[in-house]
């Protein structure tokens, strides 16, 4: 087994890395955080002295609340222990910095794949055991790890048909990096079948962490105090959300939201637009004015009777704009960028509604528009799309019953937290 990624893959990346570095200071006009710490990426991370560590890697927000009940429970379970989270943005280190108040959680940057940068990160943290997070297939972190005799399972893995066609064209790079994780938990047995067959060993079926949430009871009562405000001015005005939009999406929202407003009798219909990136927030709110519509946005009052969108331009409160609406449209399945996590929305009990395009989260999409969770619009248009939330927010009963299946569709899929801890038990020996 190779004990490094092969010569093409070396190079390519040291080539790369001016390129990467020259892409960090440019993100870091809007997002100044992409110029912090840069050291650490280059494995120059400093570690305090102090009990064994757990390292898990998870790349940006959506993986790091993903891993929120693992890290809990692995501090849990091995309280002598310290878990390092790595990320690879700025949006998810700050998520951890939000999420873990506890001096054990220790947080930093992902070394960049580089062969002698892995070996300073590893040298300097000394993990006992490595957790990669969903899809984070890295050649020379996963070779030299093993190449360290540290144990590094892939966890809450999950392989798009789609990706896995795409890694099958560079079988003779990652057959090698996948035989050499330790061993994989996948989210379902698609998954599994597929990291199975590109080389992947001692592959196990172990759930979807998502499912495994923690809803912050304080989130929930900060959205439902927004929405008794907005109403305790206009009544029963209803109020849907597009949640963590990508670009282009904006559009079609707003069309649909010009729809909505002229064929709803007063109180007229509120949107939340909530964009998927921090950096888009600008971009976001300028499209909403250049469209004729009243704006608020979230950093600067609460919404008015005045308001026709509100922006939610704030970092960490998705589980408030859940808690405030009626409808919740998940961005990223609108135009084909795979769609957002549906999860914690449905935890929220919110009826759902997704676009065609849901390939990133195929199975939990599936499954909640099967249970009755989720409708799904095939084909998007801003009157398909119109149509969909108005049908939802007209109608009480229906929205009742979508309520009641997204809390059942949750709790049918819980427990993939204890089935990774067993796992890590198999390979882990404190």
């Amino acid at each position: 087994m190779p004990s490094a990624a092969p010569w093409f893959y070396r190079v390519l990346l040291t080539l790369i890395v001016p390129l990467a570095l020259l892409r960090l200071w440019w993100r870091g006009r809007k997002q100044p955080g992409y110029r912090q710490h840069i050291a650490e990426r280059f494995g120059f991370i400093n570690v305090p002295a102090g009990g064994p560590i757990i390292w898990l890697h998870a790349v940006s927000v959506g993986e790091t609340r993903a891993a929120e009940p693992l890290v809990h429970a692995l501090l849990e379970n091995y309280p002598d222990h310290r878990v390092l989270l790595t990320h690879m943005t700025p949006t998810g280190r700050a998520t951890s910095t939000a999420l873990y108040r506890d001096p054990r959680v220790l947080i930093g940057y992902v070394p960049y794949d580089l062969t002698g940068t892995v070996d300073r990160f590893l040298a300097r943290v000394q993990p006992r055991l490595g957790l990669l997070m969903e899809t984070e297939i890295w050649p020379n972190l996963i070779l030299r790890s093993r190449a360290h005799q540290m144990p590094v399972l892939l966890i809450n893995a999950r392989l798009s048909a789609r990706s896995a066609r795409r890694y099958a064209r560079f079988d003779r790079l990652i057959r090698p990096v996948l035989s050499a994780l330790t061993a994989v938990g996948a989210q379902t047995a698609e998954d599994a079948e597929r990291l199975s067959a590109l080389g992947a060993t001692s592959v196990s079926v172990t759930g979807n962490l998502k499912f495994d949430v923690r809803i912050d009871p304080t989130l929930q009562a900060l959205g439902q105090e927004w929405r008794a405000q907005l109403q305790a001015h206009q009544a029963h005005r209803p109020i849907w959300l597009a949640a963590s939009t990508r670009e282009g999406e904006e559009a079609l929202i707003l069309a649909a939201h010009r729809i909505l407003c002229a064929a709803s009798p007063e109180p007229r219909p509120l949107l939340v637009l909530v964009p998927r990136h921090p950096q888009r927030f600008i971009d976001a709110a300028n499209l909403v004015t250049h469209e004729g519509f009243r704006l608020t946005r979230r950093s600067e009052a609460l919404p008015s009777a005045e308001s026709d969108v509100w922006l939610g331009d704030s970092m960490g409160e998705m589980v408030a704009y859940y808690s405030m609406v009626d409808v919740a449209v998940i961005g990223g399945s609108l135009l084909p960028f795979g769609g957002q996590n549906l999860i914690e929305a449905a935890a929220c009990g919110i009826p759902l509604i997704v676009g065609p395009h849901t390939y990133n989260f195929s199975a939990a999409a599936l499954a909640a528009e099967q249970s009755g969770a989720a409708t799904r619009v095939e084909a998007v248009t801003p009157e398909t799309l119109a149509t969909a939330v108005n049908t939802l927010l007209s109608n009480q009963l229906l929205r009742h019953e979508a309520q009641v299946a997204a809390a059942q569709f949750v709790r049918a899929e819980t427990g993939a937290t204890d089935k990774l801890l067993a796992l890590i038990a198999q390979y882990h020996r404190p």
